[in-house]
C-alpha cells in the first residue's frame, strides 16, 4: 500500500540508533543504516527524506527513553541516593558496549557535521529536560535545607558534569573513577547539616 512503511519502524529505529551512537552522526551514512537495519537505502530516503531527519527521529526515541530512565533514577526518597542513582544510570549508559558507546548527545554536540539548527535544537531540548528533572528533584523538601547553591544552578552544574564525565570516560575508561568524581560533586552540593 502506497504511503505505508514496509518495515518494522521500531526495530529500524533501534538499530539505527546503535549505528549513530557508535559511529557518530557525521561518520554514519545512509548506507550504514541500511546495512544495519536490513532496510533498503531508497526505502529509508522515502520514509525519512534525509539523514538529518532520520537521525532526529532516532534521537526523539532516544531522548524519550533516556528521560524516563533518568526520572526513575531520581525517584529515590533520599536526595543523595537519587543523585548517585542518576549518575550511576548515566555512567552505565555511556560505558555499555565494546568499545564503550559514550553518550549520543555529547557525541552529536561535538560532531562538526551535526551543526544544523534542528539537531542543536533537539540536543538543547534533551539537556533542558534533564536540567528540569534535576531542578525539580533538588527543589524537594529533603534537598532544600542542605543545598549549597540554588536548585537551578545546582541542576546546571550537574548537567555540565554529565557532559564532562563523558569526556573523562573516553580518556580513562574507568567507571569507578567517574562515580567517585560524581560523588565528590554531590557531597559539595549537599554538605551535611551542622
Amino acid at each position: 500500500m502506497a504511503g505505508r512503511r514496509q518495515f518494522d519502524e521500531k526495530a529500524t529505529m533501534d538499530r539505527a540508533r546503535e549505528v549513530f551512537w557508535f559511529k557518530g552522526y557525521g561518520a554514519t551514512s545512509m548506507q550504514d543504516v541500511a546495512t544495519a537495519t536490513g532496510v533498503l537505502r531508497g526505502s529509508l530516503y522515502n520514509a525519512y527524506r534525509d539523514k538529518e531527519t532520520l537521525f532526529l527521529r532516532v534521537f526523539e526515541d532516544y531522548a524519550e527513553q533516556f528521560l524516563a530512565e533518568a526520572d526513575q533514577a531520581l525517584a529515590h526518597p533520599i536526595v543523595e541516593h537519587a543523585l548517585r542513582d542518576f549518575f550511576d544510570f548515566t555512567i552505565t549508559s555511556m560505558t555499555t558496549g565494546v568499545p564503550t558507546r559514550g553518550c549520543l548527545t555529547t557525541k552529536t554536540a561535538i560532531d562538526t557535521q551535526a551543526e544544523g539548527e534542528r539537531i542543536r535544537g533537539a540536543l538543547r531540548d534533551l539537556l533542558d529536560a534533564m536540567e528540569r528533572l534535576l531542578r525539580e528533584r533538588l527543589s524537594a523538601a529533603d534537598a532544600q535545607p542542605r543545598l549549597a547553591i540554588p536548585a537551578t544552578e545546582a541542576a546546571r552544574v550537574l548537567i555540565t558534569m554529565t557532559r564532562g564525565i563523558v569526556v573523562m570516560e573516553r580518556v580513562y575508561q574507568d567507571p569507578e573513577r567517574l562515580r567517585a568524581t560524581a560523588g565528590s560533586l554531590i557531597d559539595a552540593l549537599l554538605p551535611p547539616v551542622s
